[in-house]
């Protein structure tokens, strides 16, 4: 089965990066150099990669700390992209 790849765009610097579908969009990011984005622990707990999604869909695969993200947030799409795995191309902000 192949494996799906989307674009990411970050609209805070224009720059975009593909990930994988089976990626979550913390690693493709780091893999791609494009920031603006500082990351700490790749397990949802640290908050350090919090960003919003502006348009797109995407699947939450990893729990999120709620120190960090609360559930109104993350009803307006305020995630931590270490958690997350793209469904289509996305647009991303800090």
């Amino acid at each position: 089965m192949e494996c799906r790849e989307y674009q990411i765009q970050v609209k805070d610097t224009g720059k975009h990066f593909v990930c994988k579908e089976n990626e979550f969009i913390l690693e493709a990011m780091k893999r791609a150099r494009c920031g603006p984005v500082h990351y700490g622990c790749f397990g949802g707990g640290c908050g350090a990669c919090e960003m919003k999604i502006l348009s797109g869909s995407y699947i939450v695969e990893k729990k999120m700390s709620r120190a960090h993200v609360t559930e109104s947030d993350q009803e307006n799409n305020i995630v931590l992209i270490c958690c997350v795995k793209p469904r289509s191309n996305l647009v991303i902000a800090r």
